[in-house]
């Protein structure tokens, strides 16, 4: 099977240095909520993340007592090491992978959540099939990045390492024709506190009034917008695609 090159791991590996922390809380958060939300009325017990990063995600989940065993897979050492610097009580086992080949039994979890990660994977389908031999259930989010033109701002996506680009109708035919039945799904615009804070923390954009008040009100505008002209012009809009699948008994992988 496929692995990550080493330049890939390289670039990664002291990606986890503490540095961003309050930034990559702050997304995990909403991060977190989506995952519960769109499992509402189910509860693992087995729950293993991969490409878990920091930990963030797994932090808020721990604290929420969202499944009774987590289990983390991380391409990063710097990633691991943070995940185990967190002491989560709930926490059963994290260690690095060479991000294609989960190393755990079929079957062995209720749940695998893929966060924010598809969009950085080479060979996706091969990554698809690896959760689905370790997991009924698989969850993932990714970002909704596709717009009109968007291969004039390729640089732009490929410095954050995004090589896929997603929409929910793309992202629900890429898991359907893998054997997996879409069970729930949600659609989120970026939180405006997280617009803020990219904007004026990270980026160090001057913080004034009327930007502040164009980020509410776009946020504000979109919602409305979709919540009046349906769900199609609401998927156009969000930003971020969350979506919990199940193994199902009709295989239509076709590879």
């Amino acid at each position: 099977m496929a692995i990550v090159t080493d330049n890939l791991v390289e670039a990664y590996n002291d990606f986890y240095d503490g540095s961003q922390a309050e930034w990559r809380m702050l997304g995990a958060k909403s991060k977190a909520e989506n995952i519960t939300d769109v499992c509402r009325g189910f509860k693992p017990a087995k729950v293993l993340e991969v490409g878990a990063g920091d930990g963030s995600i797994l932090h808020y989940l721990n604290e929420w007592g969202f499944g009774e065993e987590l289990y983390a897979l991380e391409i990063a050492d710097s990633g691991v090491a943070a995940i185990l610097n967190r002491n989560l009580n709930r926490l059963k086992d994290a260690r690095s992978f060479d991000g294609y080949n989960i190393p755990y039994a079929d079957g062995q979890f209720d749940l695998v959540i893929l966060s924010h990660v598809l969009e950085h994977v080479e060979h996706e389908r091969m990554l698809i099939r690896e959760l689905k031999r370790v997991a009924k259930h698989l969850l993932i989010e990714v970002p909704l990045d596709y717009r009109f033109n968007v291969d004039q701002r390729m640089k732009h996506f490929l410095d954050y390492g995004h090589i896929n680009m997603y929409t929910p109708t793309l992202i629900r035919f890429l898991l359907q024709s893998e054997g997996l039945k879409i069970v729930s799904d949600k659609i989120t615009q970026t939180p405006v506190a997280t617009t803020k804070f990219c904007e004026f923390e990270v980026l160090k954009k001057p913080k004034t009034l009327s930007r502040m008040l164009k980020i509410e009100l776009e946020y504000r505008i979109k919602k409305l917008l979709g919540v009046l002209l349906g769900k199609c012009k609401a998927e156009q809009f969000a930003n971020t695609y969350t979506v919990l699948t199940e193994k199902s008994n009709q295989n239509l992988q076709i590879f």
